[in-house]
């Protein structure tokens, strides 16, 4: 028996917390193979194709989730297997793979990006290098944030920073709801906001996205521009952030539905304006090998997965389905 989409369930009259893990064939379309998958998906210059529909397929239909950042839906993603086909950050997809989530990882990047540039510290209290960060506070959006897995990591190998003599401060839960924080983190008190924290001296460093968000702030790595691009070189491309999940009884049941949906994804970002750095949207298992064996080291040594995964066990059945 074939199961059902979210978004079919609707078409049908059904409740949408019936059969949450499950999708089949759209009953709207004259053809009972087309199918319409309820996605999460941000809007990037390499999806803007598909979203926009100037990239579109005779087999699949996407109901795009209205969410205007999609990071905000991870969590519905993985706690109530809300979506067919989404994005999600690499880290947090490990761990949904760790506590057993029925998804699959597809061997497509939506977005990569150096991360050196992000941790900052407050210039107006003194210079601070990551030599200086052993005993000091840090606030993160979530020990889980993948950003703050990978600085972990890079900070470690190096910058010789001990993350264990770190004491990581918090402002949000988990994405998986199983997961609890080791020792070494804090929550932040209700209400405290990172940016204010800093710059009251609270906290030392602190890690935001792409811009900061004051000008007093500071990049604490040195140089993070060329230190971004010379990682870059030895590692492969740009650190990972967010790729492709699709529900494994999608994998199991239609595999040309998988086939098609990375076809689509490669030809909105071969679709792309130029400029779009091919080291950071990277397609395909091999081209990912490498960047994705760092993450899962790094994951574990941080304590958010229990055991390394082998790369090949992230992408199961797809894998083979999508081919060399």
């Amino acid at each position: 028996m074939v199961e059902r989409s979210a978004v079919n369930r609707n078409v049908a009259g059904s409740s949408p917390a019936q059969g949450a893990n499950s999708f089949e064939p759209s009953q709207t379309s004259v053809d009972p193979a087309r199918i319409t998958l309820h996605t999460l998906l941000g809007t990037y210059p390499n999806t803007a194709a598909l979203k926009n529909g100037a990239v579109n397929s005779p087999l699949v239909d996407f109901d795009f989730a209205n969410v205007k950042v999609a990071n905000t839906a991870f969590k519905p993603l993985v706690r109530e297997q809300k979506f067919d086909l989404g994005k999600l950050a690499i880290v947090t997809y490990l761990q949904a793979k760790a506590y057993g989530k029925p998804y699959v990882l597809l061997p497509a990047v939506v977005l990569g990006r150096g991360q050196h540039h992000t941790i900052a510290y407050n210039s107006e209290r003194g210079h601070l290098a990551p030599g200086d960060l052993h005993g000091r506070r840090v606030g993160v959006r979530a020990y889980t944030q993948t950003t703050g897995a990978w600085l972990r990591g890079i900070l470690a190998e190096d910058y010789a920073v001990d993350f264990h003599r770190v004491r990581w401060v918090t402002f949000e839960e988990p994405h998986l709801a199983e997961y609890r924080d080791p020792e070494i983190v804090e929550r932040a008190p209700a209400g405290a906001e990172m940016l204010s924290m800093l710059l009251a001296g609270e906290i030392d460093a602190a890690i935001f996205a792409n811009e900061f968000p004051d000008p007093r702030l500071k990049t604490l790595i040195p140089d993070a521009e060329s230190a971004e691009r010379k990682w870059a070189e030895r590692h492969g491309g740009v650190p990972i952030n967010h790729m492709v999940v699709v529900r494994e009884s999608i994998v199991r049941q239609r595999p040309d539905v998988v086939k098609e949906v990375y076809r689509l994804l490669l030809e909105s970002r071969n679709a792309a304006p130029a400029g779009i750095d091919p080291g950071a949207i990277r397609f395909g298992v091999e081209p990912n090998r490498q960047s994705l064996e760092l993450i899962i080291r790094y994951a574990a040594e941080q304590g958010l997965i229990p055991r390394r995964f082998t790369v090949d066990e992230l992408f199961g059945d797809a894998a083979r389905i999508l081919g060399p």
